[in-house]
């Protein structure tokens, strides 16, 4: 489980507003091996975490290319979720290092193999001089792909924008702090993190709930924060470990903690 807000403005009024603001929570088992966010690739070119999981090895869950590529996935809340089904994270890092599609045309290959995951979200994303593209697929939505219009937008565990009281209030507090034009990008970022360390719970939350077949109550109620604290599952990107990158691609400049 993860959860993911984002304003996409490719092309914004002012020369400092940024053309994609993204913040994001991993919810991921707390024992579940990872390596924090590097450069790797050929030419260290992408930056991403990595999932170290034995036969995971490699996947990711965010990551951005010097290219201007960049991925995010999300689960899709399933009770009762396939054990042989192939991992997700390699969609993402498949996307990051292919040379040779879109994002569009990506997605749509991806939406003809849907069937051999677990459900996911999958957003794929091309910024460049003249163009910026953000498109979006999820295995348990539409059958094809679409490509997303300027905009706010939140994505949890369910399909795009599907109004969870969690995603409801995240995007709402999301939404009034990139609206504030006062911030530095400092203040912005640290407006940001406390979006995501929103720990209240949501309940009840009928919505969400009809989805939990086969979790627990405990879990349920858990899940229904946008920062997850449970015994053994929660929210992983810790503020006390973020690492802050800085690197710019023509035509983007790219701030990452």
């Amino acid at each position: 489980m993860c959860i993911i807000f984002f304003k996409f403005d490719p092309r914004p009024a002012s020369k400092n507003a940024y053309r994609l603001i993204l913040a994001a929570n991993r919810d991921e088992f707390y024992n579940r091996p990872s390596k924090a966010a590097d450069f790797w690739g050929a030419s260290n070119e992408i930056l991403s975490g990595l999932d170290l999981e034995l036969g995971k090895e490699g996947g990711s869950w965010l990551g951005i290319s010097k290219r201007g590529k960049l991925a995010a996935i999300t689960n899709y809340m399933e009770g009762r979720p396939n054990p042989d089904a192939q991992g997700r994270g390699f969609l993402v890092s498949h996307y990051l290092m292919d040379k040779d599609q879109d994002s569009y045309s990506y997605l749509k290959k991806v939406s003809s193999e849907g069937h051999l995951y677990n459900g996911f979200n999958l957003i794929t994303a091309e910024f460049k001089a003249k163009q910026d593209i953000v498109c979006y697929y999820g295995n348990r939505g539409s059958p094809e792909p679409i490509h997303l219009n300027p905009g706010i937008y939140g994505l949890s565990n369910s399909l795009l924008d599907t109004p969870w009281k969690k995603l409801l209030k995240g995007k709402q507090h999301f939404t009034s702090v990139v609206s504030d034009q006062t911030l530095s990008c400092d203040g912005l970022v640290q407006e940001l993190l406390s979006v995501l360390n929103n720990e209240e719970l949501n309940t009840p939350d009928p919505i969400q709930e009809t989805q939990g077949d086969g979790y627990s109550k405990s879990m349920i109620q858990a899940l229904s924060a946008v920062c997850v604290r449970s015994p053994h599952y929660g929210t992983r990107s810790e503020p006390s470990s973020l690492t802050r990158y800085h690197f710019s691609l023509p035509p983007l400049c790219v701030h990452w903690w």
